[in-house]
């Protein structure tokens, strides 16, 4: 049979106080560290994923449109008018 005693923990995790603002202040200090940690995309980068996007939202458009269209001539096979 199942015990009925919870051996679990309920204690904080080490570190967990830390991640308790103290005050806005001190919250929007610490969004501005983290944000200076990040390894942000150079403008290069982000015009090649862009147009990369674009071409590949192009591509899937092109994909549907021809796959929208035989399906529409499929039907009209079907279900003439």
């Amino acid at each position: 049979m199942a015990s009925t005693t919870d051996d679990r923990d309920d204690s904080p995790t080490p570190g967990s106080e830390r991640l308790k603002a103290k005050n806005p202040f001190e919250f929007f200090r610490q969004v501005r560290q983290e944000g200076q940690r990040v390894t942000w995309a150079t403008r290069q980068e982000v015009t090649v994923s862009t147009i990369m996007v674009m071409i590949m939202v192009a591509a899937a458009a092109i994909f549907f449109f021809i796959v929208d269209a035989l399906i529409r001539w499929a039907i009209s096979f079907i279900l003439p008018s």
